[in-house]
């Protein structure tokens, strides 16, 4: 299956994204690793306010399948959360670059986003599977 990953989206190899909004990073999964999950039934995410790590657990997102941590891409403190999604998991599934994004972070370094790969090496990456 081909995906469409968005270019101006960074993504991590632990296949969550980082969209770079002016001061802000917008974090979601990408629609491959929502493809590999099957049917989405749970999300846990962090509260606003909490301080996130690079590389480090944020949160989680349970399908039929299994249950799997999500990373943060990037360092920074939680704005906002994607209410929707904790209430309507499947707008993640039928939207994950979009209505289905799942927190915004205020990056402690934006820095950080030049370390994740370009929406063409993910997609080369993600083609491997």
């Amino acid at each position: 299956m081909a995906f469409d990953f968005p270019s101006h989206f960074r993504f991590a190899d632990s296949h969550e994204y980082a969209n770079s909004e002016a001061d802000l990073v917008r974090v979601g999964i990408s629609a491959f690793a929502v493809d590999q999950l099957g049917d989405i039934v749970f999300v846990d995410l962090p509260e606003v306010g909490q301080s996130l790590t690079k590389g480090k657990s944020f949160g989680s997102v349970e399908s039929v399948k299994a249950v799997e941590d999500m990373n943060s891409p990037v360092s920074g403190e939680v704005i906002q959360r994607n209410e929707s999604v904790l209430s309507n998991p499947e707008d993640l599934q039928n939207d994950p670059h979009g209505a289905g994004w799942l927190i915004l972070l205020r990056p402690s370094d934006l820095s950080e986003l030049q370390e994740l790969m370009d929406a063409s090496a993910y997609a080369g990456k993600v083609a491997l599977n």
